[in-house]
């Protein structure tokens, strides 16, 4: 006699058809998935793919330009400092006319050269780490560069340019480090159209009406 089990049965019957359930659910899961959806999930990938590319080489950019600013201008300080011997060195040459050193003896003249030496080689030093003077003489005046101390009646010159430097500007790479100080000219012709005459306001807003005094030591 044969003993059957119809709770066993049932089981095994359950079973061997599980994973022909499975695979067809499976199948139909898959077969339910609109290909469009695929290609749209690619191209947000895609997208923000892209987007992290371009913030990356945006970062990159970025960097190397904070770099390069870092080592252009890291002696700005140091720089301005050195200014004043440039200032003073100037000064000590100025001072001394053509008729003097004409009368000078031997040792003075050689004194003299050597004081002329060593400034010229100061600016070659200065140029050699990005800082170059700025000589503005009969240029229109720029209040980004210049600094206006007084007006100049000059009749010569074109209103509106520099009559005079009372004090040399420098620049460190594209950045002021010092601006000239200067007198504008005004009296004169009116500038012709290939340098046209900045706003008047603008310059007189700059310009001290009063006259000032001859000591130089008064610009500093």
């Amino acid at each position: 006699m044969t003993d059957t089990n119809p709770d066993a049965s049932v089981a095994a019957d359950a079973e061997s058809e599980a994973p022909e359930t499975s695979t067809a659910a499976t199948q139909a899961a898959a077969d339910a998935i609109d290909p469009n959806d695929h290609a749209r999930v690619a191209a947000e990938y895609k997208d923000k793919l892209l987007r992290v590319l371009a913030e990356m080489e945006n970062l990159r950019r970025r960097t190397e330009r904070e770099i390069a600013d870092t080592r252009a201008y890291a002696i700005s300080a140091f720089a301005r400092d050195i200014l004043a011997v440039a200032d003073n060195m100037e000064r000590a040459l100025q001072a001394l006319d053509a008729e003097i050193r004409e009368k000078a003896d031997t040792s003075v003249k050689a004194l003299l050269d050597g004081v002329e030496l060593t400034e010229r080689e100061l600016h070659k030093v200065l140029e050699k780490h990005g800082v170059k003077k700025l000589e503005p003489m009969g240029e229109k005046f720029d209040p980004n560069l210049h600094q206006a101390m007084f007006e100049l009646q000059d009749t010569s010159r074109p209103a509106g340019t520099v009559a005079q430097v009372v004090q040399p500007g420098y620049k460190i790479g594209e950045r002021i480090l010092r601006p000239a100080l200067v007198a504008v000219a005004k009296g004169g012709p009116k500038p012709t159209a290939e340098a046209p005459a900045n706003d008047n306001t603008g310059a007189s807003s700059q310009v001290e009406q009063t006259e000032p005094e001859k000591d130089p030591q008064r610009f500093m």
